[in-house]
């Protein structure tokens, strides 16, 4: 079954539930991809890996609890004041939380020319850890600015509302946009301030857009609502989701009230809740 709502859908932004929809989402539109382009070019999936320091660790996998090898000794606090009795209190005794760093892998696509292996165009998929300050955000950045200096085009999916400015389009430019609450961006090499952008609110279906090759070849279709629905169906989400319940993200007050009768009118909330 596919989700109840027409684009992307809002209880799967959750960072928990994300790194699952983020491999399935690169590798579906690597599937969806490749036999439109062989055999002049593949569609191949890399791989940036960093670490995650704590407090950054946005996946949590590893959380070591412990209690101290031995109580510690107790400690008599005096009070000065006078003509007051000596007080003595006992420190209560801590629990060990031992946050370790995070080995973080996050995939991406390029296509690149079956002859002399150049890279053409390169795919991102927005991650948590793209969009919160750190070394993930650092690192994207650096890379999104390699790809913008390159002969490559860029193409960056954002499905997370929350989070810092990431695309490459500046802030100004996207505050001029129509409203919404994820974004697809294409730029095409070599003009490295223009870009095709499809602002989408949370009630619009995901789009279908061209991906550009190197010319002359002519662009390819990618249909952003078929992969989603595929990664949907494949997940098995509708098994896990709790819709009665609000989602995990924030929503303006117009997004809360269209979800709550989205999902009423679907059945899968009712009226007391």
């Amino acid at each position: 079954m596919p989700s109840p709502f027409p684009g992307m859908d809002p209880y799967l932004e959750n960072p928990v539930r994300w790194p699952d929809v983020h491999h399935s989402l690169i590798t579906y539109i690597r599937n969806a991809l490749q036999p439109q382009v062989r055999p002049r070019y593949h569609a191949r999936i890399g791989e940036r890996l960093y670490i995650l320091e704590p407090p950054h660790a946005l996946y949590p996998d590893v959380l070591l609890v412990g209690h101290p090898v031995r109580e510690p000794a107790r400690v008599d606090v005096y009070t000065q004041a006078p003509e007051v009795a000596v007080a003595e209190e006992e420190l209560e005794v801590p629990v060990i939380l031992t946050l370790p760093p995070v080995e973080h892998r996050e995939p991406f696509i390029e296509i690149v020319h079956a002859a002399g292996d150049e890279v053409v165009t390169v795919i991102e998929v927005l991650s948590p850890a793209n969009k919160t300050s750190g070394e993930g955000h650092r690192l994207y950045h650096r890379k999104q600015q390699e790809v913008l200096d390159s002969s490559a085009h860029l193409i960056e999916i954002d499905l997370l509302a929350e989070g810092m400015h990431t695309v490459a389009i500046s802030e100004e430019g996207k505050a001029s946009l129509p409203p919404h609450r994820y974004l697809v961006s294409v730029n095409r090499a070599p003009e490295e301030y223009r870009f095709e952008v499809y602002p989408i609110p949370l009630q619009r279906r995901l789009p279908r857009f061209r991906v550009p090759l190197r010319e002359p070849d002519p662009d390819v279709a990618l249909d952003l609502r078929a992969v989603f629905t595929q990664c949907y169906d494949d997940g098995g989400y509708e098994d896990f989701v709790d819709y009665r319940q609000p989602p995990p993200v924030t929503l303006s007050p117009e997004e809360a009230a269209w979800v709550d009768g989205l999902l009423r009118g679907k059945g899968l909330r009712n009226s007391s809740e």
